[in-house]
C-alpha cells in the first residue's frame, strides 16, 4: 500500500513539472501576443496566466468533478487549449511578433484571420473569469459519492479468501448411530404389510424357459430376432405362502417366547421368521407392549 502511495505521488509530481515547463515554453509567445493587442508590460506578463493558468485550474477539476460537471471541465480545458495552440501558432509565424515591431492589433494579413484572431486573443481574459469561477463553485459544492460498503477492503478480502486453508471450513459432523434398543413400552397398533421376497434365498428351482420377444419392423434397425438378454432369478420367485398378520404374530411369539427384551429387536425377528423389515418392526413393538402389559399384570 505504501509503494502504491509513492507511486502516485511521483505520477502528480511529474506532471507538474511537465505542465510547468509548458508553462514557461509558452510564456513568450502569449506574452507577445497580448503587446500586440494592446496590453501593457504588467498586462502582458500576466496574460500566460489568464491562458495557460486556467488550463491547469480546469485540468484540477476534472480530476475531482463527476459526471456532467467533469464533461464541462474537459470542455473548458479542451477549449483553452485550442486557444493557445493558435495563439502559439500565430506567433511562430509572425516573425515581427518577437521584436514587439508589428503594428498594434495586426496578427495577419488577411482583414477576416486578424480580426478573429484579435478576438481570440481579447475574449480569453474575459472568458477565464467566467468559466473559472463556476469550476471554483462547481468544485467547492461538489460531494464525492459514498463508496459502499461491500467495495471496502476489495483487496483484503479477496486476498484472505484466496489463503484460507481448507482446514477452516466448517466440516460437517455424521450424526451418531446408536444401537438398536429396545423402545419404551406402548401400545401400538397392529397393522402388517404383506410379506415380501425373504432374506435368505430359497431351495433353487430350475428356471423356466422364457420366450423370445417379438419385435416390430423399425427402419434403419436389423431385422433379426432377437435372443432373451436374460432369466429371471431363482429367489424372484418364491414358494412360501403369503402368510396373515395373525400367522406372523403367532410365529413371532413362538419364535421369541424365551427371548429376552433386549433380543427382542427388528432384524432378529426380521431373520427368525423371513418376513420384511415393516412387518418385523411392527412384530418387534406388539411383543413387547404384551411383555409389558403382562408385567404390569402380574405386579
Amino acid at each position: 500500500m505504501n509503494l502504491h502511495r509513492k507511486g502516485r505521488a511521483a505520477l502528480v509530481f511529474a506532471l507538474v513539472a511537465v505542465v510547468g515547463m509548458a508553462f514557461r515554453v509558452s510564456w513568450n509567445a502569449l506574452r507577445d501576443i497580448a503587446g500586440a493587442v494592446g496590453a501593457d508590460d504588467t498586462a502582458a506578463m500576466l496574460y500566460p496566466f489568464v491562458v495557460d493558468g486556467l488550463m491547469a485550474l480546469a485540468l484540477i477539476a476534472t480530476l475531482v468533478l463527476a459526471d456532467r460537471d467533469r464533461t464541462f471541465a474537459l470542455r473548458v480545458l479542451g477549449a483553452y487549449t485550442a486557444a493557445s495552440l493558435v495563439l502559439n501558432y500565430v506567433h511562430g509565424l509572425v516573425p515581427d511578433l518577437h521584436g514587439r515591431t508589428v503594428d498594434w492589433g495586426r496578427l495577419a494579413d488577411w482583414d477576416p484571420a486578424n480580426w478573429a484572431l484579435v478576438l481570440l486573443a481579447t475574449s480569453l481574459p474575459v472568458g477565464s473569469i467566467y468559466f473559472g469561477s463556476d469550476l471554483v463553485a462547481k468544485v467547492l459544492h461538489h460531494r464525492p459519492a459514498p463508496i459502499p460498503a461491500t467495495v471496502t477492503n476489495t483487496e483484503e478480502s479477496t486476498e484472505t479468501e484466496m489463503k484460507r486453508s481448507t482446514a477452516d471450513l466448517p466440516v460437517s459432523t455424521p450424526t451418531s448411530i446408536t444401537p438398536n434398543a429396545a423402545p419404551l413400552p406402548r401400545p401400538v397398533a397392529v397393522g402388517f404389510l404383506k410379506s415380501t421376497l425373504p432374506a435368505k434365498p430359497s431351495p433353487s428351482i430350475a428356471p423356466a424357459p422364457v420366450a423370445p420377444i417379438e419385435r416390430r419392423a423399425v427402419a434403419a434397425e436389423s431385422t433379426r430376432p432377437r435372443r432373451a438378454t436374460g432369466r429371471v432369478p431363482a429367489v424372484a420367485k418364491s414358494t412360501r405362502p403369503k402368510r396373515t398378520p395373525d400367522q406372523l404374530l403367532a410365529e413371532a411369539r413362538k419364535v421369541t417366547a424365551d427371548w429376552p427384551d433386549a433380543k427382542v429387536t427388528g432384524e432378529g425377528i426380521r431373520r427368525a421368521i423371513h418376513t420384511s423389515p415393516a412387518n418385523a418392526r411392527s412384530l418387534r413393538d406388539t411383543l413387547l407392549a404384551e411383555r409389558a402389559r403382562s408385567v404390569e399384570v402380574a405386579g
